[in-house]
């Protein structure tokens, strides 16, 4: 086991992390909770473009959410490779880029939403589909920004995991929260594959598998920004090879 100081880099990053965690999850849950609870309706296109149609600003300001959640969420990603990397460099690359790939894979799948707000303004070209058709390529494109979004929260759990392992063996912070995120990050990453590979049973457990990292984000967050991170830390890996 070695001890070692923390230097101000670390100290400093370690509360952008704590800020960005909480930034980015209540707009995430404004843009992906929030807003589909009322707009969307379940098996009635027509309901969910009337919907959009009359809330066509709140709609807009979903988009707005998600963009400043990816973009918290860049900077939440290199600030924990900045605290962590100390801890192993190999694997804070690696879950830099599995988070990367989420964010940018999720910046795409927004993209449909700009085109769900297109297709049910009609007009120009647009004017060769009856409305039906029209509402009916909104609730696609609204489907695909889900699924889009869901590839990344298959990237998310990824490097969330490792990043939470190192919480773990880097002892920042208490060991149960750093396994609690290892948990939870798990658990996103096979509701996710259980959406893909059997719908069923990821619609049984749906937001439950969510929970657990909720907790883990919310409570990382209050707890740098009050607490920050220790004088000195002692781990088996400090200035160990990745």
């Amino acid at each position: 086991m070695t001890t070692y100081r923390i230097d101000e880099a670390q100290r400093t990053a370690a509360k952008v992390v704590g800020a960005a965690y909480l930034l980015a999850m209540a707009t995430a849950v404004f843009a992906e909770l929030y807003i589909p609870s009322r707009l969307l309706v379940t098996g009635d296109v027509a309901g969910t473009a009337r919907n959009i149609a009359a809330h066509q600003q709140l709609f807009r300001f979903g988009i707005v959410a998600d963009l400043v959640t990816f973009a918290a969420d860049l900077i939440l990603i290199a600030a924990l490779y900045v605290v962590l990397s100390p801890v192993s460099k190999g694997l804070a690359l690696l879950a830099t880029l599995w988070r990367l790939i989420e964010t940018s894979t999720m910046v795409a799948a927004t993209v449909n939403n700009l085109e769900v707000l297109r297709l049910l303004k009609g007009g120009g070209y647009l004017g060769a589909f009856d409305t039906t058709h029209l509402q009916a390529l909104a609730r696609l494109s609204i489907h695909t920004h889900g699924a889009g979004y869901n590839v990344g929260m298959l990237f998310f759990g990824l490097g969330s995991t490792l990043f939470c392992a190192l919480w773990y063996r880097s002892q920042y912070m208490p060991r149960a929260l750093a396994a609690l995120g290892v948990f939870g990050s798990l658990s996103v990453a096979a509701w996710v594959l259980a959406y893909i590979a059997a719908p069923a049973v990821a619609d049984a457990v749906d937001l439950f598998a969510f929970v657990p990292i909720f907790i883990f984000e919310v409570t990382t967050g209050f707890w740098l920004l009050l607490k920050g991170l220790p004088r000195r830390a002692t781990t088996a890996l400090a200035g160990a090879p990745a």
